[in-house]
Formats: C-alpha cells, structure tokens, sequence
C-alpha cells in the first residue's frame, strides 16, 4: 500500500525577529513574514482578528499585535495545513480559551487569596478618583476684553489703538 504524503509540505517555523517599532508598513510585513502583499490583503477580508490601522494617506500600518497574528496565521496555514476557514476556529477558539484569563486584570498563576485581589482593586480605585477629584490645572489665559495697547501693522506703518 502507498504511503500517504501530506497535503502541503512543511515550511520549517522561522524565528522572525520582529523589529521594535511601533508602526511597519506592508511592504515591511512582507519581507518579514516573507508573504505577498496581496495575499495580507486578502487575510485582511478573511481574518477579522487582523485589523491594520489605515493612516491619513490610506496607507496600512500593522502594529507588532498585527504582525505576530499575520506569522499565527502562516504557521496555521503553511505549516499545520488548515484551510482557512479551518485556521480561522483554531484562532477563535485561542481567543476564547484567554478571554476568562483576562478577566478584573488578574493574572493567572499568582496565587493572591480573594481577599488581597479585592484590596489591590480598592487601592486602584481610589487612585483612580483621587486622579479624577484634582482640579485642573489653571492657564494664565490673558482676557480679550483688556484694556493694554495693542500695536499692529496697517499698510506698512504701526499704529496704536487703544481696546475696550
């Protein structure tokens, strides 16, 4: 009997270090993630957990977030053989398994009893509304209705006139 050869070959997982920057283009996240740019777009439509932020020009800017699902996504894809739709539950279900973790902001794995947790988020809020009951800082804002002088330029000479 013949032996069963895999759908899709396996891609050896590369180590990307991904850069310390705040925003990559798309063309950065192709040659990091060694993927076409059309093919990013198009996990774009595909992948809701994939949102770049679009600047002023309209322009793609992935964030480190962004850059870390898009090489998730390879992985699920190239090296796993998840169609797509297949890769997509694989990624819900992550996100569902984290989502009890994050609750309150308590980690997982400290071993803090109920009572130190509720009094780290009592000591929270009120920091919190300490920061919250400060009044604002006051401006020195110079009134409209003042009555200085005020000097300005007509037709090439200075004048003086006096406000009310």
């Amino acid at each position: 009997m013949a032996q069963h050869q895999p759908i899709r070959k396996n891609v050896p997982a590369t180590g990307t270090e991904i850069p310390d920057k705040l925003y990559f283009r798309i063309g950065e996240v192709s040659r990091l993630c060694d993927i076409p740019t059309y093919v990013l777009r198009f996990w774009e439509s595909e992948f809701p957990q994939l949102k770049p932020h679009k600047g002023g020009t309209g322009q793609r800017l992935y964030r480190r977030r962004d850059v870390e699902v898009v090489l998730h996504i390879k992985s699920l894809l190239y090296n796993e053989g998840y169609t797509i739709s297949g890769a997509r539950q694989v990624i819900k279900a992550e996100q569902r398994q984290k989502a009890p973790q994050m609750s309150l902001g308590i980690e997982v794995g400290t071993v803090a009893s109920p009572q130190q947790q509720l009094r780290k988020l009592q000591k929270e809020m009120r920091d919190l509304l300490a920061f919250l009951s400060r009044p604002p800082a006051r401006q020195a804002v110079q009134s409209i209705g003042s009555s200085k002088s005020v000097r300005r330029p007509v037709g090439g000479e200075l004048f003086q006139r006096e406000t009310e």
